[in-house]
């Protein structure tokens, strides 16, 4: 009996199992016939296209403090150059240090990783990175300062704890520049690996890892290197050390190490400055605020805990800087392209998407009024909106006479004037409430691989035959549930803003950048503002109709 019961319990969970398939299978793909005829009777799948209006709007100068991850590098594509650079205060490891008697300074090294993965085994064993945070293979000329600008956290005659704002183009909120003489202050030097100074300061970029070893001494029996750290790939400098005894080891006891104020007061911050090499280079994003981003001074001090009997003497120590608090990023462009705004009101040939101090695209559906219908006060979202649901006299939603299944925004790429390098994302938000839509929310959000993040909503770039170097064909932006909050709960038509992304994760959390533009109230995201990758897209006014931008709308009505 107990047996028959579980073959029963077996039976039953194998029918549920089946049919939790077989619903995924017919359910899956819209575009193959999910709900047709063959499997329905009371109703069919229809899809229609929308026309709507889309035009581009030039940012301008960004916000670009507090970004979390700076920029370094320069870059190149059909709009012209662009080059990054950015300036960082500096946190010691502990305030008021005691470095202890007899200090020699041994070395002085910078270490800021990429952000990369590990993605399989050479022949030997050991791990092969991939960078995803490097645009280009080129060497550039990376130079080091001490900043003498000072980073003010608050603005002076400001209303009580109003923060300063700094932007792209080297200026504060009130317009006033940031001199570059300035942000040159003192050189800090680095030294090439057999101890000579780095006069070219050349910076290669590798996905290599580094492997730390400790010296060999008389008593090691294997003629192996004993490893001591391994790091991943980045940007790894050994720093000329005068600059460091004299700036911190020197000031042991002083005030100017006894707080952050005092300190960012004495020691203003470091100055990156990146410059092509023979008129090439590569744009890099690095994880500046990382605790793994510092600098480490290595030295050896006396042994306060050895005694007449030590055979050790003296010992060896640490002191870090850490890169913030305050770290502002600039940004400064070559075009080749006038950006400007387009026409709002019939829209663009052309969109013109650029990252940082570039440009994005606004969006506007069911616009003007309706054409077709004889009573002028009824305007073309009304029109649309009554061909979908039943609304009471007060215009809420009383019942639905269309299903949507699916609506979907689709770009389709000008590949006559872009010259590769286009995103492989972009996305689109509420530009008014300066928030992702709802569908941001709903997709799949994956914190450590963020280009597999919100896949489903902000789709990846279709390039041709799939191949990630290939052409960039179209973009499809699943925008379902904005739609179906139009029509089923009354949200407003507002319009919607289209920029690149470099990470798609960082529109969860953090708000929106302040831009330099005579519209007050425009902001740029912030995953748009670290990127400098751009393309350009058909717009509604194209002359090829068949890549005319459009919104699609898959919906299920019943078959009366």
């Amino acid at each position: 009996m107990k047996k028959y019961r579980i073959a029963i319990q077996l039976f039953t969970f194998s029918l549920v199992f089946i049919s939790f398939i077989a619903c995924d299978k017919d359910f899956a793909n819209l575009d193959s016939d999910v709900v047709n005829s063959d499997v329905a009777t009371d109703f069919t799948i229809k899809k229609d296209s929308f026309d709507i209006i889309a035009y581009s709007k030039r940012l301008g100068p960004v916000q670009s403090d507090g970004l979390g991850i700076n920029s370094i590098g320069i870059y190149d594509d059909v709009y012209g150059r662009s080059t990054a650079s950015f300036v960082t205060q500096v946190t010691p490891s502990s305030f008021s240090p005691i470095f202890g008697e007899n200090v020699v300074l041994d070395s002085v090294v910078m270490y800021i990783p990429f952000f990369s993965s590990a993605t399989e085994f050479d022949d030997e064993g050991e791990l092969i990175y991939e960078l995803d945070s490097v645009i280009g293979d080129k060497p550039i000329k990376l130079s080091l300062f001490e900043s003498d600008y000072f980073l003010r956290d608050f603005v002076p005659d400001g209303d009580f704890n109003e923060s300063e704002s700094y932007f792209s183009n080297k200026t504060i909120a009130d317009s006033s520049p940031i001199s570059e003489a300035l942000l040159e202050g003192t050189p800090i030097e680095y030294l090439n690996e057999d101890g000579t100074v780095n006069t070219e300061n050349i910076v290669t970029i590798s996905n290599e890892v580094y492997t730390l070893t400790e010296p060999d001494t008389e008593d090691d029996e294997d003629e192996d290197p004993q490893v001591i750290q391994t790091l991943l790939p980045g940007i790894r400098l050994v720093l000329k050390p005068d600059f460091w005894q004299e700036k911190i080891l020197d000031q042991e006891g002083e005030a100017v190490l006894s707080s952050q104020n005092n300190l960012a007061e004495y020691f203003r911050g470091i100055y990156f400055k990146a410059e092509p090499i023979n008129d090439e280079g590569s744009f890099i994003i690095l994880n500046v605020g990382t605790v793994s981003s510092n600098i480490t001074l290595y030295y050896t001090r006396d042994n306060e805990n050895a005694d007449e009997d030590s055979e050790e003497t003296t010992e060896q120590s640490t002191f870090q800087l850490t890169f913030g608090p305050n770290r502002v990023s600039f940004i400064e462009n070559d075009f080749n392209l006038t950006l400007a705004d387009g026409d709002e009101v019939n829209g663009d040939s052309r969109l013109y998407v650029k990252g940082g101090d570039g440009s994005i695209a606004k969006l506007k559906f069911f616009e003007g009024a309706d054409l077709d219908d004889d009573d002028d006060t009824f305007n073309a979202f009304e029109t649309w909106k009554n061909d979908f649901v039943e609304t009471d006299e007060e215009g809420k939603f009383v019942k639905s006479k269309r299903l949507v299944n699916e609506a979907n925004l689709v770009f389709y790429v000008d590949q006559d004037l872009v010259e590769g390098n286009e995103p492989n994302r972009l996305y689109v938000y509420d530009i008014e409430n300066k928030t992702p839509l709802v569908d941001y929310f709903l997709d799949g959000i994956v914190n450590a691989i963020p280009s597999l993040s919100v896949v489903n909503h902000l789709g990846p770039l279709v390039r041709v035959d799939d191949e990630p170097d290939g052409e960039g064909i179209k973009y499809k932006l699943e925008i379902t549930e904005h739609i179906n909050n139009l029509l089923l709960r009354d949200s407003t038509n507002v319009e919607l803003g289209l920029s690149t992304t470099l990470n798609v994760n960082l529109e969860e959390n953090f708000a929106q950048r302040q831009v330099i533009s005579s519209d007050e109230d425009l902001t740029s995201p912030l995953s748009s503002v670290i990127t400098p990758r751009g393309t350009i897209l058909h717009g509604n006014n194209t002359e090829d109709e068949t890549k005319k931008v459009y919104l699609e709308i898959y919906y299920t009505e019943p078959n009366n």
